[in-house]
C-alpha cells in the first residue's frame, strides 16, 4: 500500500465536487484531486442525453455539460481521478482508496464530500408482486441505454412523485435533520426533471411510454419546461394513482394501479421506471462517524461537518438539488475550504 499527501481532496466527479475543484485549483489552494468511482467524470449528466444543462439560454445535453466542467477543473490544474473508490477512513483526513494503481491512503488537509444522491429502487418503495426484469430506476434506464446500449423493452410506464405507496418517497423538509434541507419546490423539479429524464430516455431507446403514474392530483408545470425540459406528451397521464403491485414470471408483463377512489386496472407492459425520490449517497460519511440526519450529512452554514476539516456539499446535502445547482453549492464549499486552509480570497 503506498501513501500520499494532497492539499485538499475531493470524492465525487460531479458537478459539485467538479466545481469545487475548480474553484480551488483556481484560487491557489494547492494539490486539488477528484476521486470517483465511476469510469468517467462528470456524475449523473453524462447520462442524460437530453437537453436543459447548464443556465439558460445556453443550455447543452447532460455530456456536453459533464465534459464542459471536467475540462474547467483539469484547465484550473486539478487532478481528476476516475475508477478509484474512497474505501475507508484512515485517519481524521486521510482516506483508504482503491483504483488502477492499486490500495492507496490519500492524506489532505480538507477533504471535500460530493458523492452525491441516488433514486430509491424499487425495493426502497416497497412495491410488492414478483421480481421480474424490466424494472429500472431512472439512473439505471439512462446508463443501460446510453452508456452500454441495452435493449430496455418496448412498453414503458414511468412512475412519478408519490406513485407508490411508500410514505418515505415524499421528500421535503419535514423530519429532516441536515442544516440544508431541499424545499418542496426543489424537490417538485427535481422530480419533473427524473420523469422527463426517463421519457427521453424511453424515446432514445425507441420503446413507447404507455402511461407516467403520479401520485399528484394533477400535471407539473413552471420551469421545468424551459430548454426542451418536458418533452411532447402524447401518453395517458394518470394522476392520483399508485402502482401497487409488479406482474410477471421472468419479465415483467404488466402493473397494477390503484386510483384514489380505490379502482384497480393492469397496466400492460414489460419496463417499468420508478423516478425522483433521491436519497444521500452517505456511506462515506457514516463509516467516518460524520454526524448524519435522516436524509443527509449535518453541515453548517459554511458546508462544515462534524468532523474539523471535512466539507459535504452538492446532492449529498440536498438530494434533490438540480445539477446547476450541486455545482452553485460547489463553489460555495470551495470558499469555505479556502478559509480552512487560512488563504484570503482577495489575494489568491
Amino acid at each position: 500500500m503506498s501513501a500520499r499527501e494532497v492539499d485538499v481532496l475531493v470524492v465525487g466527479a460531479g458537478p459539485a465536487g467538479l466545481v469545487a475543484a475548480t474553484r480551488l485549483a483556481a484560487l491557489g489552494a494547492g494539490r486539488v484531486e477528484v476521486l470517483d468511482a465511476d469510469q468517467g467524470a462528470g456524475g449523473a449528466p453524462r447520462y442524460g442525453a437530453h437537453r436543459g444543462y447548464g443556465t439558460w439560454p445556453r443550455v447543452v445535453t447532460g455530456p456536453a455539460y459533464a465534459r464542459r466542467l471536467v475540462a474547467a477543473a483539469q484547465r484550473a490544474g486539478a487532478v481528476v481521478r476516475t475508477g478509484v473508490t474512497a474505501l475507508d477512513w484512515a485517519g481524521p483526513l486521510a482516506l483508504e482508496t482503491v483504483g488502477p494503481l492499486g490500495v492507496e491512503t490519500v492524506t489532505a488537509r480538507a477533504v471535500v464530500l460530493a458523492t452525491g444522491a441516488r433514486e430509491r429502487p424499487r425495493a426502497a418503495r416497497l412495491v410488492p408482486g414478483t421480481r421480474p426484469a424490466g424494472v429500472y430506476t431512472t439512473g439505471e434506464l439512462q446508463r443501460a441505454v446510453h452508456q452500454f446500449g441495452q435493449h430496455i423493452g418496448t412498453r414503458v410506464v414511468i412512475v412519478g412523485a408519490g406513485g407508490t405507496a411508500c410514505a418515505g418517497e415524499a421528500t421535503g423538509p419535514e423530519g429532516t435533520t441536515c442544516a440544508q434541507t431541499a424545499t418542496g419546490a426543489e424537490d417538485a423539479l427535481a422530480a419533473a426533471y427524473a420523469e422527463h429524464a426517463a421519457v427521453t430516455t424511453v424515446r432514445a431507446a425507441g420503446a413507447t411510454v404507455v402511461a407516467l403514474v403520479t401520485g399528484l392530483s394533477r400535471a407539473r408545470s413552471g420551469r421545468a419546461r424551459v430548454a426542451d425540459s418536458r418533452p411532447r406528451q402524447d401518453f395517458p397521464l394518470l394522476t392520483g394513482a399508485t402502482v401497487t403491485e409488479l406482474l410477471g414470471q421472468g419479465r415483467l408483463s404488466g402493473v397494477r394501479v390503484r386510483h384514489r377512489d380505490g379502482r384497480t386496472a393492469v397496466l400492460p407492459c414489460d419496463t417499468v421506471v420508478f423516478t425522483g425520490a433521491f436519497v444521500p449517497d452517505q456511506a462515506l460519511a457514516r463509516r467516518g462517524g460524520l454526524t448524519t440526519g435522516t436524509r443527509c450529512p449535518d453541515v453548517d452554514a459554511a458546508l462544515r461537518t462534524s468532523r474539523p476539516g471535512v466539507f459535504a456539499t452538492g446532492a449529498l446535502v440536498r438530494p434533490a438539488a438540480s445539477a446547476p445547482a450541486a455545482a452553485r453549492a460547489g463553489a460555495h464549499a470551495a470558499h469555505a475550504v479556502l478559509d480552512r486552509l487560512g488563504l484570503d480570497l482577495k489575494s489568491a
